[in-house]
């Protein structure tokens, strides 16, 4: 480990640039010390570098893109991709993408981007607290899932069992992969988005592993290394909102009662009894976002603390060590870890296969299935640029339809599903 990673684990917890400066023994640091008007005037791009632990993606060593761009007079590179993503249509889409609940039960319930606005958040806290790339994180963070396709999970499924009916598959990080290098066009001089390297490579690898002899067109993401720590976050912060927003969600839905979850989710019910202790004259819902507030809390700072301690344990002191590590290094404590599982045990078997929400399933696996088929049948009923691919040869016309249904929203396809009907009736 190098004297200057040492020294910043001193004040990794410190909100202080000063008090790292003051610690810090490096010449680059050292002119910065008693200069506060250098300190005031430092832009985006070196005051990221100065507040970055040694092990984190440091923004003047990425690759780039792949079509090289001027620099930004104020915004580092991180910055602008996270600002790309937010700007696209594909972001702007999961608006109406399906997280657990269709909106006919309540507006009030979590849809596929107020959940990435979540992951988001909580990414961000434990990037900062850990010295990571906060903008890179970010936008990891809110580009993760702008590859799924309508009605969750129950219509990722289906389209998969689809394409592999003509020995294809679907994986929606591959797919959002594709999103942001070809299919968004915003720019006249390229193609798709030109997102840095740390960013596509994240975009694929942040929740699981591929190898180049399955995944050939990866081989340039490293698939013999893990990503950066930003990028292994990713899937940990999903976790976190998706379990503590789908009990939320599950209980207020009445799907799942407080006594059903007291008794499965043994974390919450901890927090629960203090809440009840504290505020015994509160209504129950309250004691019970009081619990879920303090769980939540609780994942975030186990995450915290344990991947800090095992970066600490392997001694790691850059992004080349963290990617050249055997395993990936974040991770929860063993306690937390299984209380995790518990929790989304039963998630899974109380509220995401409940007879209420089944029936909502089975009606997006349909409409998927057959409009993937009505397509299929008839690819003269696709929009123009969708046949020309398969006039080209660009794609096979599975890949196609495959592409077009992933794009869609829950009331674009189910319109799409009543036009077709209605034609075919």
């Amino acid at each position: 480990m190098s004297r200057e990673g040492a020294k910043f684990r001193e004040v990794s917890t410190s909100k202080s640039l000063f008090a790292f400066l003051r610690v810090s023994e490096s010449s680059r640091f050292r002119p910065l010390l008693n200069d506060t008007d250098r300190l005031t005037a430092l832009d985006a791009t070196e005051y990221t570098a100065i507040m970055l632990a040694p092990y984190a993606t440091h923004p003047e060593q990425s690759p780039g893109r792949r079509h090289p761009e001027p620099e930004h007079p104020y915004r580092g590179v991180f910055q602008r991709d996270r600002d790309r993503v937010i700007h696209s249509r594909a972001f702007r889409r999961l608006e109406n993408k399906t997280q657990v609940f269709t909106r006919r039960y309540s507006d009030h319930f979590r849809n596929r981007l107020t959940h990435t606005i979540e992951v988001a958040q909580i990414s961000r806290t434990v990037a900062a607290e850990l010295g990571l790339n906060v903008d890179l994180t970010e936008t990891l963070a809110l580009v993760h899932d702008v590859g799924h396709p309508p009605f969750g999970h129950a219509g990722e499924h289906e389209l998969d069992a689809c394409m592999r009916e003509h020995g294809k598959s679907f994986d929606h990080n591959l797919h959002a992969l594709r999103i942001v290098e070809h299919f968004e066009q915003r720019y006249a001089a390229f193609r798709g988005l030109n997102l840095t390297f740390e960013v596509r490579e994240g975009i694929i690898k942040h929740s699981r592993d591929y190898d180049a002899a399955t995944s050939p067109q990866l081989a340039e993401y490293r698939l013999d290394q893990r990503p950066p720590l930003e990028a292994q976050l990713i899937d940990l912060t999903d976790e976190i909102a998706y379990n503590t927003g789908d009990l939320d969600d599950g209980l207020e839905s009445g799907f799942i009662t407080l006594e059903q979850v007291r008794a499965g989710v043994g974390l919450l019910d901890r927090f629960y009894r203090e809440a009840d202790r504290k505020y015994p004259a509160a209504l129950d819902k309250l004691k019970f976002n009081e619990a879920l507030k303090r769980m939540l809390d609780a994942l975030a700072g186990d995450l915290i603390a344990h991947t800090r301690a095992r970066v600490l344990e392997a001694g790691v002191d850059s992004l080349e060590e963290v990617r050249a590590w055997p395993e990936r290094l974040a991770a929860f404590s063993p306690p937390i870890e299984a209380a995790r599982r518990e929790c989304k045990k039963f998630l899974h078997d109380n509220l995401y296969y409940c007879p209420e929400l089944k029936a909502d399933k089975e009606r997006g696996r349909r409409i998927v299935r057959e409009m993937f088929d009505h397509w299929m049948a008839d690819p003269a009923k696709l929009p123009a640029s969708y046949q020309e691919q398969i006039s080209a040869g660009s794609s096979s016309p599975a890949r196609v339809v495959c592409d077009y249904i992933a794009g869609m929203t829950d009331t674009f396809i189910a319109e799409q599903h009543r036009i077709a009907s209605g034609a075919s009736s």
